[in-house]
């Protein structure tokens, strides 16, 4: 029994070591990738909107960030959350908001706790995408008016644009990678290995 506790108590020791031990190349990797996803972002949104109109940025795109790029080895980092994450959210919040106008504190009740059940059930749990669907129903009347187009713009090319940048800064060397799972590449290996 002792050994036992002194194995975890060794673990403990070993992992909260670990875990604030600063690593300025995942840092500086990590400030690049959040400044080229949000930047582009906000760029676009200057160049295509008026200042008062930041349409193409919203929120959660910030707390995506620090999931995609600070924590790239997270179940929740990964392409099939970030992306379907935030559709499966931004679907159910404008739907909602359609069902059920004019009721807010309803609305964003409603929208955010059916957007959490349907990613757990198709599996693409993404925690900012609960803001995704919040802000579609507190949104300005801006967003609110967009309807289902809100879908595809600012959410779906939001989005795509943090996973390119993402795709690229955490490949960028060899200590980080992103996606963590790259089964579509072991499958292709092996299928030209067989081929081959």
């Amino acid at each position: 029994m002792k050994k036992r506790i002194r194995r975890h108590v060794r673990k403990a020791r070993y992992i909260m070591y670990k875990e604030t031990l600063i690593d300025f190349k995942e840092h500086l990797w990590t400030f690049i990738g959040t400044f080229l996803g949000i930047g582009i972002i906000g760029f676009l949104n200057s160049y295509h909107l008026t200042a008062f109109d930041n349409l193409f940025l919203i929120g959660s795109f910030g707390a995506s960030s620090v999931l995609v790029y600070g924590a790239i080895n997270s179940p929740l980092s990964q392409p099939r959350n970030l992306i379907g994450g935030h559709l499966v959210c931004a679907f159910v919040g404008v739907t909602v908001n359609k069902l059920i106008p004019g009721e807010v504190w309803l609305t964003s009740a409603l929208s955010v706790s059916i957007a959490i059940v349907l990613m757990q059930i198709t599996k693409t749990l993404h925690p900012p995408g609960g803001a995704t669907a919040l802000i579609a129903n507190i949104g300005s009347a801006k967003i609110q008016a967009l309807g289902y187009f809100y879908i595809l713009s600012p959410v779906l090319t939001g989005v795509m644009i943090l996973f390119l940048v993402a795709m690229i800064c955490n490949n960028a060397t060899s200590h980080r990678s992103y996606p963590r799972n790259k089964s579509w590449y072991m499958i292709w290996k092996r299928t030209y290995r067989r081929q081959v």
